[in-house]
């Protein structure tokens, strides 16, 4: 596993490339589709990465790999130079960084909303509109359902936490009750 700081430098310059190109969006589709494929498949993961199996055994399975599921040329060279270096690893914090950066270069947030029952696709829209407001930028929701918040919404977007549940409210009263504030 590489660190952040290494991954984060990985990214930025298949990005810079990207960028250059024109073709940055596809680079990161093919480098999360890469991962996720790594990600689904646990022994092509433990075959390419685990060093217990020979390097040339590993490689091996890593261009066939590569041939099978047909990337750009730029995505292939920078999956075999992460191999080169040791660093096949830490393909999976570099993919996240480098979906990060895009979604920092086309002002995208992506966010994460919690509610106690599912909720209707205009409902889930208007959420988007109000958050795309805060933000000033699109932004992608990842919705869940969670009976434990009882009632209300939660929702996060970068480090803003805006949460509307009613587990959340009954604790605040709870302790409110417990200072003794209450008029």
């Amino acid at each position: 596993m590489i660190n952040l700081s290494l991954a984060r430098r990985y990214a930025k310059a298949l990005l810079s490339i990207g960028k250059e190109d024109g073709r940055y969006k596809e680079y990161g589709e093919e480098l999360n589709s890469f991962t996720y494929l790594l990600e689904r498949e646990a022994e092509l993961k433990n075959a390419i990465i685990n060093p217990i199996y020979p390097r040339d055994d590993r490689k091996k399975v890593l261009d066939k790999i590569l041939e099978m599921i047909q990337l750009s040329t730029i995505v292939t060279n920078f999956i075999n130079l992460l191999f080169d270096k040791q660093r096949i690893d830490g393909v999976f914090q570099i993919n996240q960084e480098y979906q990060q950066l895009v979604d920092k270069l086309e002002n995208i947030s992506r966010a994460r909303v919690t509610t106690a029952a599912p909720l209707g696709e205009d409902v889930i829209d208007r959420i988007r509109q109000a958050l795309e407001k805060i933000t000033g930028g699109a932004v992608v929701l990842d919705v869940t359902d969670d009976s434990q918040i009882i009632g209300g919404i939660i929702a996060q977007v970068g480090d803003l936490v805006l949460d509307g549940s009613v587990r959340t409210q009954l604790q605040s009263l709870k302790e409110t009750l417990i200072r003794g504030e209450v008029a």
